[in-house]
């Protein structure tokens, strides 16, 4: 009956629509009677006039079809101009990069941490998603990739260098005809969506910093906050027209917009919420290395879309960037190997997988720049260094970075950058024609900049309203059961 009554509205309409055109229709068909013969009468007058009134009303057409209003594009949109092939390829990435969050970086993650507090630190990376993918929809993209308007007495220009508009807000104006004018062969809805998988990563990434203290509605108020006003603008410098992209800094796939942002906020935040309890007097081994293992290889996968894919075509470029980008990976997994054994005798899987991920990490920034001989020495040199980083600088300096997120994406992001300024070549892509060291040292040096002020604010604003760190007893307990309800059987 209630489906009845809820249907009931548009059954109505229904009928006055079908009984209305049941009456036009007989008043159109009444002259059969007596009006038939006046319509016989006039028929010579009328075939008369058809001529003159068909060429008329073929006249008026042509004005009338070219007074039509066209589509209006956005500042920053292009007509599409549709490569099925391209298309194809990113459709394909945008799955792949998504891949690397959910459940790639989550299982990487949740399988280092401590038992009590696997499920919280996997629910962070689901939560991450939700709240980035929102704060996207609703102005990142257009922040990160529209372009800049006159604004306080600024004109266009000087707001595009930092930072884009609000005209796509909620993806306003984006239509099934319109691309990106950087990518007028694919349709701006798969621009969004795989622009959206790297905002998704960066602040995922951060997590690693702060895991095992964090309160979740802490993380769901940093994450709005961090997206909007650390993650879009400096995506914009750098990718949207800004003054890092136009003042020659290469980045092909997020070495400074994704790792060496999302490692320095980490390395803020650990330092902001303080170790966490019994760092450094009690062990805390992880959970499930196999866990990792499977994180691990996913992230590699995913990685192929996320460096490959930034080619934004299905072309030789990509093709180099995906080699490049399995090569980097598995020579810092080797030098990292190399140092562990040298200091404690024993190569551990958990090293073994951070190598690999270093190697990812610093090969990100040159992937579609170097060539495969520059991509295997950023490799073997990322190994050692990120290895240095998570462990002696770790140790030296006494903060607790939970699962190295400024220890490999950091130290990772900031050694790509800069080598990328040393091997590219003009060989692989003719972007690289001047690349050099102090201008891709002046785009980290931004980049550190910003990240680290405003995530230091955004943190003071968590503090004193959401609140940030968990109890002491709640920690104790874990935050599986304290904060979710839930928790892993006992083995």
């Amino acid at each position: 009956m209630s489906q009845l009554l809820n249907r009931l509205p548009g059954v109505i309409a229904l009928c006055l629509l079908t009984a209305a055109l049941f009456y036009a229709g007989g008043a159109f068909a009444a002259p059969a009677g007596p009006v038939a013969a006046a319509a016989g009468a006039v028929a010579e007058t009328a075939e008369a006039a058809t001529t003159e009134a068909a060429a008329a009303v073929e006249a008026a057409a042509v004005p009338e079809e070219e007074a039509a209003p066209a589509s209006t594009l956005l500042a920053h949109q292009a007509p599409l101009e549709l490569n099925e092939a391209s298309t194809s390829w990113i459709l394909t990435s945008t799955a792949l990069v998504l891949l690397m969050t959910l459940p790639g970086l989550a299982l990487f993650y949740g399988g280092m941490v401590r038992r009590k507090n696997v499920i919280a630190t996997i629910t962070q990376s689901v939560g991450v998603a939700a709240v980035s993918t929102l704060c996207w929809f609703a102005i990142g993209y257009s922040l990160a990739f529209g372009v800049g308007q006159p604004m306080l007495g600024f004109d266009g220009d000087t707001v595009q260098s930092f930072i884009g508009s609000t005209q796509a807000a909620f993806l306003n104006g984006v239509t099934m005809t319109s691309a990106h004018s950087l990518a007028p062969g694919l349709p701006e809805y798969l621009w969004v969506a795989y622009q959206l998988t790297f905002a998704i990563i960066t602040p995922a990434l951060v997590t690693g910093a702060f895991a095992e203290r964090l309160k979740y509605s802490g993380l769901l108020l940093f994450t709005v906050l961090w997206s909007i006003f650390v993650y879009a603008p400096i995506a914009h410098w750098v990718w949207g027209g800004g003054f890092l992209g136009s003042a020659g800094v290469l980045d092909f796939a997020g070495g400074a917009v994704v790792h060496v942002n999302s490692g320095v906020a980490g390395l803020v935040c650990a330092l902001f919420l303080g170790p966490r309890k019994g760092y450094g007097t009690e062990a805390m081994n992880a959970h499930n290395p196999v866990l990792t293992m499977i994180g691990a290889s996913l992230l590699l996968v995913g990685w192929i879309g996320f460096n490959a894919g930034s080619a934004w075509a299905a072309d030789s470029i990509a093709s180099v960037a995906l080699l490049n980008t399995i090569v980097a990976a598995m020579a810092a997994s080797l030098t990292w190997k190399i140092v562990e054994v040298i200091e404690k005798r024993k190569p551990s899987l958990i090293g073994v997988l951070s190598g690999l991920i270093a190697g990812l990490v610093a090969i990100t920034p040159a992937a579609g720049f170097v060539d495969p001989m520059g991509a295997m020495i950023i490799g073997l040199v990322a190994g050692p260094v990120c290895y240095a980083s998570s462990v002696w600088l770790k140790k030296l300096l006494r903060y607790d970075d939970s699962l190295d997120a400024f220890g490999i994406h950091g130290a990772g992001g900031l050694l790509g950058a800069i080598l990328t300024g040393v091997f590219a070549t003009t060989a692989v892509n003719s972007l690289s024609e001047g690349a050099n060291i102090p201008t891709q040292a002046m785009g980290l040096a931004s980049t550190i900049a910003w990240s680290a002020v405003v995530t230091f604010i955004i943190l003071v604003i968590c503090k004193f309203t959401t609140g940030l760190r968990v109890s002491d007893a709640q920690e104790d307990e874990g935050l599986d059961t304290t904060l979710h309800g839930e928790a892993l059987e006992k083995a």
